[in-house]
């Protein structure tokens, strides 16, 4: 038996000790975060507020509006970001070599793409979207700036989750004469699914939380959206709205940024639950 030196069990205590209290600074900032907007916003909530229109710019009423709004317009950007994630995940991390120019000239994309600041690609979508497309203030505007903005979070996160994955169920898959096809959706995307939902749970976050890009591409009014062609508030550009703009309405943008988290750990926790359920079903 082999004694390590006293000075290098001091030094993992040591090491232990730092993790201990980075982990729990993480932890104290979410919960000085969500403990504000709870004292603060807790009032506001009822049943009543969130099936209610708004009323007097936001400071009486509910945000029936602006939750629908918010619900098609994250619905929407994943519908339209999700397979062109996964597709483009697949080609970079199975079908090419990260020194083929093209794989890197994609990769330099995203990271670029990744950087812009959100109010850059409101402007973008604003030009393109609105003004070229002719799709106007509309909730579909919105969708597709954000469905820009998240794509590179989603590609980066699915091609590091396929690239993972042991190269020797790629050479058992062969040696079973499956197809590329077959070996890549019957056999390497189940094994992804939590890296997916993974990526899914950031980009979630990401589109709820955006509020530069939306001003310029979904609009500003509060009315309820009929369509997706409709203008349509969210709630953090709500938020923002009642706390910069509208004298009185910090109460309600505490109210609205109380239900905002509330909507994102129960997206959260809902998708991680899918994510251990469709595990647990592809392991058995």
């Amino acid at each position: 038996m082999i004694l390590l030196p006293s000075n290098h069990n001091l030094a993992d205590r040591i090491l232990r000790f730092i993790c201990w209290i980075c982990g729990s600074l993480v932890l104290s900032f979410f919960a000085f975060l969500f403990f504000d907007i709870l004292i603060q916003g807790y009032e506001k909530l009822s049943i009543a507020y969130i099936f209610s229109n708004s009323l007097n710019a936001g400071r009486a009423g509910g945000i029936a509006p602006m939750l629908v709004s918010t619900f098609l317009l994250l619905l929407l950007s994943l519908v339209i970001a999700l397979p062109i994630s996964i597709g483009s995940a697949i080609y970079l991390a199975e079908y090419t070599n990260e020194k083929q120019w093209f794989s890197r000239f994609i990769r330099l994309s995203l990271s670029m793409l990744a950087s812009v600041p959100s109010i850059v690609m409101g402007m973008f979508g604003y030009a393109f979207f609105v003004i070229a497309l002719n799709l106007g203030f509309s909730i579909l505007s919105g969708a597709l700036t954000l469905a820009a903005m998240i794509l590179p979070l989603l590609i980066r996160n699915i091609e590091d989750t396929l690239r993972n994955i042991p190269d020797i169920h790629r050479l058992n898959a062969s040696a079973l004469g499956l197809s590329k096809f077959r070996t890549i959706f019957q056999i390497l995307l189940p094994m992804a699914n939590q890296g997916i939902f993974l990526a899914l749970i950031l980009g979630i976050g990401r589109a709820m939380a955006e509020t530069a890009a939306l001003l310029y591409t979904s609009g500003y009014v509060t009315r309820m959206p009929d369509t997706i062609f409709d203008s349509g508030r969210s709630l953090s550009v709500h938020i923002f709205d009642l706390s910069m703009n509208v004298p009185g309405g910090e109460q309600s943008a505490y109210g609205s940024a109380l239900v905002l988290v509330l909507f994102l750990l129960s997206i959260n926790i809902l998708t991680h639950w899918i994510g251990q359920k469709i595990q647990l079903r592809s392991i058995t």
